[in-house]
């Protein structure tokens, strides 16, 4: 195998997630990455998944060599270079304003090179990725010792599986044996290294995640039915305002509604044990402020308690049965959706789902059905050629990131709050830009870590982050390939029982409206989710905005009546697309980075002048090569039979 040939399966789509070489109805075959078939055995169209060849007949031939992307190509040579060193001169010691952000960098590995680590969200990642190299190497390490003290079973394979002379189950209540025992293993084990794990992390708070998780549990099973999902509902939003607003619930605020008149400001001053509560503050473990990371566990609480819900509905017997499924085999949508048995419902399996280690602080999302079905049987997906290459393009993006904080000080820049007309409008777009990667990078790295170390324990989530930051020019693209298990999450447990789109009935304008309406509600609860904060709610409504072009474009240009015009259609679509990036880029600055007030500022910048609106028109014709190579990459998908929604 050339090196190339090895670059271009360490980055294709395969490589980063096996459910994009399948169709989520289709059970999975073992793919192996490093030695892919003839033809990839995907492909996507409204009426299923057939082969290659067949969407191969809807694509256009390859456009790499023609004269247009050969321009395309020479912008490129041009425009990447600028932009990376436009960022970079302003980094520099020499700048003029380098003194107002120099005390936020720090020195550097990099000989000669400060740091840019003032990010305070990605800092706490980056100082603990040896800690979290140990523990992601200790864990299945003391799961391999367990499993062998406690009698091992590696997977449930099909050998190991006891079937009845005619192919059904076996007569033990229909159970796979082999099966059962793994999962009770591996939640046995799950269970106490996850206790361990929430002490190491949030010392005496874990009895207050673990309060919570009961409350929810309780909601779920004890409740009358009808009353679940209102009851889920006003609960976890309620927790996610309280945990913001009590702070965490100090043991030292706890000690004082119990007792004032015995803590005193004069005796804790003199005493500081008197107070209880501030000695058991003080073991907060590594992570005292518990509450910042637990909304990814609400996602979770959430899940289990609609998961059970709809089970109930079930009637009829095992769904897996009556279609005569596989159960070592089943596709992603049946992992989902085909409820988990009744008694996997218990609180024991509950607490193995909701504090699963490695997915714990910080996802990807798995919901409670998908969670009990691996736990049960290996997926297929997994294998280790697969997992070594998602490890070494992990350790690329690593270190891509930290070249990029060596040598580009874009979030030192934006906390100190600079003049921002000493900057010219080039440099002002480039410091909005790479501050948008700052963001990508600082979120893919936790989420992709976090998914090697489920991957290596046997757990296969949903990839996160599906494409660079720069490859989105839609918005409806942007939002599912962007914290993807996140939004099919959301789509799961809020857009569908909403109405989605309002079924076959209400297709068309209506259908389009409603859409809009309930990702409207559902951008709310996204912003609500990441902070309570009103940048946030600003960022969740802009985005349900910008759908909005996106939509009415939709309508006026249908594909179906450019089909003898497709040159046209592509120019057309190329011009939006332009415009889509612009409000995207001005939405995500406004939620993650400088806020209205900065972007205030940039936008007075850059069109505040002549200067400025000429280099805005310079950007846009820019941008619109940068949509164009994005379209013929997804072309170049369509001709492999691969089609994303994103």
């Amino acid at each position: 195998m050339s090196l190339l040939q090895y670059a271009g399966r360490l980055f294709s789509v395969d490589t980063l997630d096996a459910r994009f070489m399948t169709s989520s109805k289709t059970p999975p075959s073992r793919i192996d990455p490093a030695r892919p078939p003839d033809k990839v055995p995907y492909n996507v169209s409204r009426k299923g998944r057939a082969g290659g060849e067949d969407m191969a007949k809807g694509v256009s031939p390859p456009r790499w060599r023609s004269p247009e992307f050969l321009y395309h190509g020479l912008v490129f040579l041009v425009a990447v270079p600028l932009m990376f060193k436009t960022v970079y001169d302003v980094s520099k010691p020499s700048d003029p304003e380098y003194h107002k952000f120099a005390p936020l960098l720090s020195p550097g590995w990099i000989p000669g090179r400060m740091v840019d680590n003032s990010d305070s969200q990605y800092s706490n990642f980056r100082d603990n990725v040896p800690y979290l190299f140990i523990v992601m190497t200790l864990h299945p390490l003391l799961r391999r010792l367990f499993d062998n003290l406690y009698g091992s079973v590696d997977q449930a394979s099909k050998s190991e599986l006891k079937r009845a002379p005619n192919g059904g189950s076996s007569p033990l209540g229909s159970e796979y044996t082999g099966a059962e025992r793994r999962l009770n293993q591996r939640v046995t084990f799950d269970v106490g290294f996850s206790i361990l794990f929430l002490i190491a992390l949030h010392g005496f708070s874990a009895p207050k995640i673990l309060v919570i998780l009961y409350i929810n549990y309780a909601i779920a099973t004890q409740l009358k039915k009808d009353y679940v999902p209102a009851a889920t509902w006003i609960f976890n939003i309620g927790i996610l305002f309280a945990n913001e607003l009590g702070k965490g619930y100090p043991y030292s605020d706890i000690a004082n509604a119990i007792s004032p008149w015995s803590h005193s400001r004069d005796l804790q001053e003199r005493d500081p044990t008197a107070n209880w509560g501030s000695v058991l503050d003080s073991y907060g473990g590594l992570i005292p402020r518990w509450e910042i990371l637990f909304n990814v566990t609400v996602l979770r609480l959430i899940s289990f308690d609609f998961d059970y819900y709809w089970s109930l509905s079930r009637t009829g017997g095992s769904p897996i049965e009556k279609k005569q499924l596989d159960p070592a085999n089943l596709s992603e949508r049946d992992r989902v959706d085909i409820p988990a048995k009744p008694q996997d419902y218990s609180f024991r399996h509950y607490l193995a789902y909701t504090l699963y280690s490695p997915l714990y602080l910080a996802g990807p999302i798995l919901t409670f059905n998908d969670y009990i079905s691996q736990q049960r049987y290996t997926p297929q997906s997994i294998n280790w050629n697969r997992t070594l290459l998602y490890g070494v393009r992990f350790l690329i993006c690593l270190l891509t990131m930290e070249v990029m904080i060596h040598f580009i000080y874009v979030i030192a820049i934006s906390k100190a709050q600079p003049a921002w007309e000493v900057y010219t409008p080039l440099q002002l777009s480039m410091l909005g830009y790479f501050s948008l990667h700052h963001i990508w990078l600082k979120l893919l790295l936790p989420w992709r870590f976090f998914r090697l170390w489920s991957l290596l324990d046997g757990i296969d989530p949903p990839e996160n982050m599906v494409r660079c930051m720069s490859d989105n020019y839609s918005v409806f693209g942007f939002w599912r390939g962007w914290h993807r298990s996140y939004n099919r999450w959301i789509v799961r447990y809020i857009y569908i029982p909403l109405g989605g789109t309002g079924g076959p009935n209400t297709r068309g304008k209506w259908g389009q409206v409603r859409a809009v309406f309930n990702l409207l509600v559902s951008f709310t609860f996204v912003a609500m989710w990441h902070d309570i904060q009103l940048r946030l709610l600003v960022w969740g409504w802009l985005i349900s905005l910008f759908v909005l072009p996106e939509t009415v474009a939709t309508l006026l240009f249908p594909k179906k009546k450019w089909e003898n015009r497709k040159e046209a259609y592509r120019v057309i679509c190329g011009v939006g697309a332009v415009g889509n990036i612009l409000m995207m880029m001005s939405a995500n600055l406004v939620g993650f980075a400088v806020g209205l007030d900065g972007l205030k500022g940039l936008v007075q910048g850059i069109a505040g002048s002549y200067s400025g609106l000429l280099f805005l028109g310079v950007a846009c014709a820019t941008l619109f090569t940068g949509v164009q190579v994005m379209f013929e990459v997804r072309e170049q998908e369509l001709r492999r039979g691969i089609k994303l929604k994103c």
